[in-house]
């Protein structure tokens, strides 16, 4: 066997012995982040660039961020973003097309400002977009490879790696969009119990850890038998979207809404007092007793709710515990007046 029969044997062996490794990280886990790792480790191992990164195209603000960079330039990267269309990536991600160029200052399409603010000296670029059937998730770049090694063949393998890439971030998004389906209410949006308990969980270890209070809001709407009593079901169930849109509109950024279960929902309230909490729960009961819902159907019914209001960790230390306390304390209203807020250690208030 010749030295260059021996080469491509050598060349396609280890080809195979990278399709198998990236093969296996797919079919074994689910975490994008070490599935495209062991992409880039691969493709490092085999083209040996001196800078190589993965950048993932955010549809929102319509840019490029490196969620992967490998090489001398990688800590400069991680705050770097491209807008779609700068640079030879950014036309990579707009245009869908792979870009291969041995002399980058040849190219009017370069932008040195990624060199400037890395202090690395660019030489050539070999730029793959990771595109689903659809669009372009991403775009996989290699820097100053030797580009008399750079053949068809290495084409074609680069590529095959891109089109693994796409499949490992489709493969995570749908499973994110599953696992989004298995923690939301259908009905009204929010959260549903299961996903409250996790997350009350982690909020338990978050605020004993550095010392903060938490709050939990239980509310029970008054009546609201009568409704699917009189209008129907699919009348309740339109009231119960519209009210799981107020409670969500009342809220911050960092609070939680669930639906706890037929007409009860609970309402998270991390980094808060009682006092705090209190000023919320008084805005839910006030927004409930002035608003008017189904007005589409021309019923505009309204509807009050009893509330229990519980802090972490003056009223309980665990997850079950202070939802039993909020509960408890919406009950003592429910069986009181109604259309108000009970409180823990505290009572109705007046």
């Amino acid at each position: 066997m010749t030295k260059a029969a021996e080469a491509d044997r050598n060349r396609q062996t280890q080809e195979l012995a990278i399709f198998h490794d990236v093969a296996k990280a797919l079919t074994s886990s689910l975490d994008l982040a070490s599935i495209l790792q062991t992409i880039m480790e691969k493709m490092a191992e085999y083209f040996r660039p001196d800078t190589w990164s993965l950048l993932m195209v955010d549809e929102e603000k319509d840019d490029l961020y490196f969620a992967i960079a490998v090489g001398n330039a990688s800590k400069a990267l991680q705050d770097v973003r491209l807008k779609v269309g700068e640079g030879i990536a950014g036309y990579v991600a707009k245009h869908g097309e792979k870009l291969i160029v041995e002399d980058v200052y040849t190219d009017v399409r370069f932008s040195r400002r990624v060199d400037e603010m890395t202090r690395e000296k660019t030489r050539s670029i070999i730029c793959f977009p990771v595109r689903s059937r659809l669009r372009v998730l991403g775009v996989i770049q290699l820097m100053n490879v030797d580009m008399k090694h750079f053949g068809d063949q290495e084409k074609y393998f680069l590529q095959s790696l891109c089109d693994y890439a796409a499949i490992a971030i489709e493969n995570a998004r749908a499973v994110e969009k599953i696992q989004e389906l298995t923690i939301t209410d259908d009905c009204t949006g929010l959260f549903n119990a299961r996903h409250l308990y996790k997350t009350l969980e982690t909020e338990v270890y978050r605020s004993s850890r550095f010392g903060y209070e938490f709050t939990v809001l239980f509310i029970d709407l008054d009546h609201f038998k009568q409704v699917n009593d009189t209008h129907g079901h699919l009348i309740g169930s339109k009231l119960l979207a519209e009210i799981g849109y107020l409670i969500k509109a009342q809220l911050r950024l960092i609070d939680y809404a669930f639906r706890y279960g037929g007409d009860e929902f609970v309402v998270l309230l991390p980094q808060t007092g009682k006092d705090s909490a209190l000023v919320v729960a008084k805005r839910l009961r006030d927004s409930l007793r002035t608003s008017l819902f189904c007005r589409e159907e021309s019923l505009n019914l309204n509807i009050r709710a009893s509330i229990g209001v519980a802090t972490y960790p003056h009223d309980a230390k665990t997850p079950h515990d202070i939802i039993r306390q909020a509960d408890e304390m919406m009950y003592l209203v429910k069986n009181t007046s109604r259309d108000n807020i009970g409180i823990a250690q505290r009572g109705v208030m007046k």
